[in-house]
């Protein structure tokens, strides 16, 4: 079988199932999330040993440390998993909630009914546990899936599916709402973002060049994120002993995630103190530091590299930050939203004025007050997972959860009423 008749019968696939899933109640999909959980846990050395061979063929092809990061499991991500579509079950359900109604002048009654999406393709690299995450989201918000995962992760992605699918069988749902792409061809990535017939949205997860690639030639809607190319500013007005345990969560915690810091700004009038302080932790834990030369004089040439204009607009993914000494908020402001990539940003202050300007003024998806970037994340949200963070800024913005895999729709209650 060619690609092309092999994602079509996903898709048709795929169409009919959401036809079913739309009219699933709620306690029908949290038995199923219940039951996927249940599999998962049961299926754990399953699951260690799949993704072990995956690792494994990783390492031997060269694949970056920041990529082997984010595809390995261990007991606490497959436990993390499990609780991600625990918690979805105890979500509220979206689908089917009206609101917003009133009586228009003919006497027709108006108002919205939130519906899911439809058919969601989900287009991701070297993360295995968003085959559970995003299973359980879409299949709370009604909607069927495919999910094509980066081939790194293919004996893994494999090992959940079978679990999701078995999940579903057990709640009486169909299985062909969660299908996983088996072939790891890259055209069928082309295939399944041009197949409006069968698809409503693509979610792409990985690489700048793979999202990149779907913005430019999807024939279907995207939701999506480019960098993360994430800020901490370090007020005037902070307490510096919060600030210290901020940056150092923010950059150190995990490299790899396109939540953590990549740029750090510090006011000039607590540089002397703050700065000497911050890059002695991250020194001593193996971050690479590039900074202007108000840093570098700080901190010392010979511990500092120069930052280059390229650095203050990049992701690194990797231990390696970029430092920056500004005189103010203002200057704090206009760098990030220049050189930010709409993601997540933070303020560490005591200043309420200040706080809140920052909230307004920083155009991010997630804007924080003295917390650390890492949070920007559905889990921490309490979305239960996510399916992903998403810059744009129609739709969904930030992490994505169960009511950004929904819409609504208008609804009209009449008794008899005609236009004249």
């Amino acid at each position: 079988m060619d690609i092309q008749t092999y994602m079509h019968e996903l898709g048709r696939a795929a169409r009919a199932a959401s036809r079913e899933m739309a009219r699933a109640d709620t306690l029908t999909k949290n038995t199923a999330l219940h039951a996927i959980a249940d599999a998962i846990d049961a299926a754990t050395d399953a699951l260690l040993e799949a993704n072990a061979e995956d690792v494994a063929a990783a390492l031997a092809d060269g694949l970056a440390p920041a990529m082997i990061d984010r595809l390995t499991l261990n007991e606490k991500t497959i436990a993390t998993m499990s609780e991600g579509l625990r918690q979805i079950a105890t979500l509220p359900d979206p689908v089917g909630e009206m609101g917003g109604f009133a009586y228009r002048p003919s006497g027709i009654q108006l108002g919205k009914m939130r519906v899911p999406l439809g058919v969601i393709g989900i287009i991701y690299e070297a993360r295995p546990n968003v085959t559970a995450d995003a299973a359980g989201l879409c299949l709370k918000a009604g909607n069927a899936v495919i999910l094509r995962g980066g081939s790194e992760a293919i004996r893994s992605n494999r090992a959940i599916a079978d679990c999701v699918s078995a999940g579903l069988e057990q709640a009486g749902l169909p299985a062909t709402a969660v299908q996983v792409v088996e072939t790891t061809d890259r055209a069928a990535v082309g295939q399944l973002i041009t197949m409006p017939e069968y698809v409503d949205v693509i979610v792409p997860r990985g690489g700048k060049g793979l999202i990149a690639r779907i913005s430019a030639e999807a024939r279907v809607p995207v939701i999506k994120h480019l960098d993360g190319n994430c800020h901490t500013y370090v007020d005037v007005d902070a307490d510096l002993v919060k600030a210290l345990s901020i940056c150092d969560n923010a950059k150190t915690q995990r490299y790899g995630t396109c939540n953590t810091m990549e740029t750090l700004l510090v006011n000039a009038v607590v540089a002397a103190e703050f700065l000497p302080q911050i890059c002695a932790i991250y020194l001593d834990k193996g971050v690479e530091l590039r900074g202007d030369d108000t840093v570098r004089a700080l901190v010392g040439a010979d511990r500092v590299a120069v930052a280059t204009e390229d650095d203050w607009f990049t992701e690194y993914a990797a231990p390696i930050l970029a430092l920056k000494v500004v005189d103010g908020l203002d200057s704090a402001i206009a760098h990030i939203n220049h050189y930010g990539s709409h993601h997540t940003d933070v303020i560490v202050t005591e200043n309420y004025t200040s706080a809140r300007r920052f909230l307004r003024e920083v155009d991010s998806s997630s804007v924080m007050v003295n917390a650390s970037s890492r949070f920007a994340d559905g889990f921490e949200y309490g979305l239960g997972a996510e399916i992903g963070i998403s810059t744009d800024k129609i739709h969904a913005r930030g992490p994505v959860g169960l009511l950004g895999l929904t819409s609504e729709k208008w609804i009209v209650l009449g008794d008899g009423q005609i236009r004249a």
